[in-house]
């Protein structure tokens, strides 16, 4: 079994930046991909971007290409979402989730197994 917690949201400035980890316990993580969505009030669940397993590849959504980076330590079991640029549009809860099969450019939420508890991202105008 996997535990994935976020951390590090906030309420950020529009034009400023904020990093959220998630942090896993009870397997390593070096073999999943893992992604990162948001769902805002109103609205789905939405894919954001995604890892590796090797932290070699990534795939973002095209409203945060440019401004997101995901990144990951599978040293310290642990994966990022640093967010550059923010915008109003990005105020949201924040989920990360893990894909045992590996499946980062999948893209949707169907794809991955686990997922954490998120953590509240607003962006103020």
């Amino acid at each position: 079994q996997v535990q994935l917690v976020e951390s590090g949201g906030g309420l950020v400035q529009a034009g400023g930046s904020l990093r959220v980890s998630c942090a896993a316990s009870g397997r390593t993580l070096s073999s999943y991909a893992m992604g990162w969505f948001r769902q805002a009030p109103g609205k789905e669940r939405e894919f954001v971007g995604a890892v590796s397993s090797t932290g070699g590849s990534t795939y973002y959504a095209p409203s945060v290409k440019g401004r997101f980076t995901i990144s990951r330590d599978n040293a310290k079991n642990t994966v990022y979402l640093q967010m550059n640029s923010l915008k109003p549009e990005d105020t949201a809860v924040y989920y990360c989730a893990a894909d045992p099969a590996g499946r980062y450019f999948s893209g949707r939420s169907s794809t991955y197994y686990y997922w954490g508890q998120g953590t509240q991202v607003t962006v103020s105008s």
